[in-house]
């Protein structure tokens, strides 16, 4: 029986999580700003309505003066054309409302038209994140990577490039097995012990979410 996977608790959660950080000296030194991938490739591109809902989740939780920018792994990441959406919400409550509406509409056109990516370029669509997110100068990053991690380079892209995480969270979101995991549960553990690696080597923090009620931990 496939399982429905019901967002009101996270939501729950996540609204408290902000209520509770607006009390703190931390929260209100600088927002946050999410950087939020997703994996367009192959079968992956099934899994894109539960990204609509973690999105707008997310919005939900975002405060003013917060930035969020969503974009597509694609063949070549290291990319602005894949972002999106992007905002950087306002100071004034009822233009950031306005422009989360603007920011859904966009994610749900982004859907509705996608068609799926040839390659994964996951290594690119990080490096990208970490300069977005460098250029708001935010209290608090975050890249949330929503993908089964198997990384697949077309012919000629270079990718060994280690990454500058340091203040950085990173969150690999909804980490689906893929078939040959079935056969070797090895290689799912590997692959995300590889990632895990390279981003705690860069400096960041690295977290893994599959349970969708516990998605207050992205920001916990």
């Amino acid at each position: 029986m496939k399982r429905v996977v019901s967002l009101a608790a996270p939501l729950a959660a996540l609204a408290l999580a902000v209520v509770l950080g607006s009390c703190s000296g931390e929260a209100q030194k600088g927002g946050k700003g999410v950087y939020m991938l997703l994996d367009t490739s192959g079968t992956y591109t099934k899994e894109m309505k539960k990204a609509q809902q973690i999105i707008n989740v997310i919005l939900a939780s975002l405060d003013p003066g917060d930035s969020f920018a969503v974009a597509r792994i694609d063949t070549g990441s290291f990319s602005e054309k894949d972002i999106v959406a992007k905002a950087s919400f306002d100071e004034r409550p009822s233009m950031a409302n306005q422009q989360k509406l603007l920011f859904k509409e966009d994610i749900d056109k982004f859907v509705k038209s996608l068609k799926p990516a040839s390659y994964t370029d996951i290594t690119g669509g990080i490096l990208q994140a970490t300069e977005f997110l460098q250029e708001k100068d935010h209290g608090e990053n975050i890249i949330i990577i929503f993908s089964d991690m198997a990384e697949d380079l077309k012919k000629g892209y270079k990718r060994d490039q280690n990454f500058s995480l340091d203040g950085f969270r990173v969150v690999a979101l909804n980490v689906t097995k893929l078939k040959s995991d079935n056969f070797d549960p090895d290689k799912y553990r590997a692959r995300l012990q590889e990632w895990e690696a390279r981003v705690v080597n860069g400096g960041g923090e690295w977290r893994k979410i599959n349970d969708l009620d516990t998605l207050d931990r992205i920001f916990g």
